[in-house]
């Protein structure tokens, strides 16, 4: 090919990854991002400030027309997309605010997922079509105020009366859990760790909200309290006994977050290039100095990485062949390189940089959360120096 056949160079698609992409996968992330464009991000600062996410029943319905609601499983109502389609999606969600992200996530990825792959056909027809609407919101209630990257010392126990179970515990920043309607809910029993389709008005079960956070503030997240919760023998998941269970989930989870990190990070570095260009100082736009590219061309180059990373993945996914290691990998590095790209972005901006008119600071301190939830650095570090050096370094 010569020279003059050479396509132009695209500051939003520095490396041409959309050819990577199919016509439908564009198609889809041209949805979500409309979507998000016109009902987020008008009001996202607004939220955020008042660490507030209302509508959020409205939203989620229309997060289920979308298709983007349990969005690669299959049946049920489900869209059944590509694992490269719905990371897509988390990545359009993510640049708008990580807190609607994580309300799909969490829906689709955890509550959804659990029922989908562990539930029995009764709980998947119970539940499954009216979450992929929206109808009926979930959460995942896994970690506890004293044990979160330790699920396995869990104190929430469930045990046998009769043909009942009846659940006594607490979960901790759950997200969604004031306005679920089911709480797929993991508890010790005598025969292992299981997990149970909870309905949230089951007398003995509360979810106050957590509130005075700092950081994914348009988000809602909840104490789980479960006081003698009394359920009938066809609440418990059947297909699963262990953590394999919600360790499976998590894994579904984070690797949405592989995709999601880098819509924060994306729309950072894009506030910052643009700023770049049009503030000036010392009689020119600051985007000509040195420092300044060099640091905008740091962040491009970590940013494509990650979305040629994420893409990998999410290929690796559809084919069946995606280790629980690989998604380590991803999570570990990409939300590690996007809170880097956000506070770089910050410098840009300089003390515009903490002002809720422009998106970076939001941003930076929502990752902070992603950074340490469904497995922190340290936990993902561990994942793999045991797979690297065959040596199990938790304990």
């Amino acid at each position: 090919m010569s020279a003059g056949t050479l396509p132009p160079f695209d500051p939003d698609d520095p490396l041409g990854i959309d050819d990577l992409l199919e016509p439908e996968d564009l198609a889809v992330r041209t949805t979500v991002r409309q979507w998000a464009a016109d009902r987020v991000l008008p009001h996202i600062a607004d939220w955020y400030e008042r660490g507030e996410l209302p509508g959020i029943r409205e939203l989620t319905r229309e997060l289920g027309s979308l298709g983007a609601l349990g969005m690669s499983l299959t049946g049920y109502g489900c869209a059944g997309a590509s694992a490269v389609q719905y990371g897509l999606a988390c990545l359009e969600l993510e640049a708008a605010d990580s807190g609607i992200r994580s309300l799909v996530s969490v829906q689709g990825s955890l509550a959804m997922y659990a029922i989908h792959r562990f539930g029995s056909e009764e709980q998947k027809q119970q539940w499954l079509p009216r979450m992929a609407s929206g109808e009926v919101i979930g959460c995942f209630g896994l970690t506890e105020p004293d044990h979160g990257s330790d699920p396995a010392g869990m104190r929430t126990y469930a045990k046998r009366d009769g043909t009942d179970w009846v659940l006594t515990g607490r979960k901790m920043w759950i997200t969604n859990g004031s306005v679920a309607g089911v709480a797929v809910v993991w508890a010790h029993t005598d025969d292992g760790i299981r997990g149970f389709a909870v309905p949230t008005d089951a007398p003995g079960f509360s979810a106050p909200e957590i509130k005075h956070k700092w950081s994914l503030r348009a988000s809602v997240t909840s104490e789980l309290v479960l006081d003698e919760v009394r359920l009938p023998a066809d609440a418990v998941l059947p297909e699963v006994t262990g953590l394999r269970g919600p360790l499976s989930c998590l894994s579904h989870a984070r690797y949405g977050i592989i995709w999601g990190a880098l819509g924060a990070a994306r729309a950072s570095f894009t506030s910052a290039l643009e700023y770049a260009r049009t503030r000036e100082q010392f009689g020119r736009p600051i985007g000509g100095f040195q420092l300044t590219q060099a640091k905008l061309a740091d962040m491009a180059v970590e940013l494509h990485k990650g979305v040629l990373l994420a893409h990998h993945l999410g290929r690796r996914m559809d084919a069946g062949r995606l280790r629980p290691e690989q998604v380590s990998f991803g999570k570990l590095n990409n939300v590690r390189e996007a809170i880097e790209i956000c506070r770089t972005a910050r410098t840009i901006l300089g003390a515009n940089g903490i002002s809720l008119e422009y998106p970076v600071m939001r941003h930076a301190t929502n990752l902070e959360s992603v950074l340490t939830y469904e497995g922190t650095v340290e936990m993902h570090q561990l994942v793999l120096g045991k797979a690297l050096t065959g040596l199990d370094a938790f304990r």
